[in-house]
């Protein structure tokens, strides 16, 4: 395992609702060259609770990064990433948008939002595990995160 900057495991939040896609990205995950911990919220609800230490997850972790999806139930991905950059205790939480839409309003409307990054989730299983593989080596890697207050 490398060094992350942090000095101890890399808290990731993943908000998606497609059991599958969680799956995949745990399974690539664990192949990751850093320590993390995954936390899944399903719907983007549960995501803002998570993130705001709400309810049942009073004691949850805050997260060095977001990994979104734009299409949930109950708030969309757009709703959450303009909430999180809208709170000054959240905002410095870099958002990976993670997404099916290859649409460009939702790539402009994303990075108008201060999404850090947008990324097509590929349709092929090993594409997906590549890319997910990819945002650990560059994110939790490469990238100095900044830490938790």
């Amino acid at each position: 395992m490398s060094d992350n900057t942090l000095g101890r495991p890399i808290e990731i939040l993943l908000v998606e609702d497609n059991p599958g896609d969680v799956r995949l990205t745990i399974e690539a995950l664990k192949e990751g060259k850093v320590s993390n911990r995954l936390s899944v919220a399903r719907d983007g609800v549960e995501a803002l609770a998570f993130l705001r230490r709400e309810g049942p997850h009073a004691n949850a972790s805050r997260p060095d990064l977001i990994l979104l999806d734009l299409n949930l139930p109950k708030k969309d991905g757009r709703e959450v990433l303009a909430e999180i950059k809208e709170d000054s205790r959240l905002r410095r939480i870099p958002v990976v948008v993670l997404t099916t839409s290859k649409a460009e309003e939702d790539i402009l409307r994303t990075y108008d939002l201060h999404a850090n990054c947008y990324i097509t989730k590929p349709v092929d299983l090993e594409q997906f595990i590549a890319v997910v593989r990819s945002i650990d080596d560059f994110w939790l890697s490469v990238v100095r995160l900044p830490s938790a207050e």
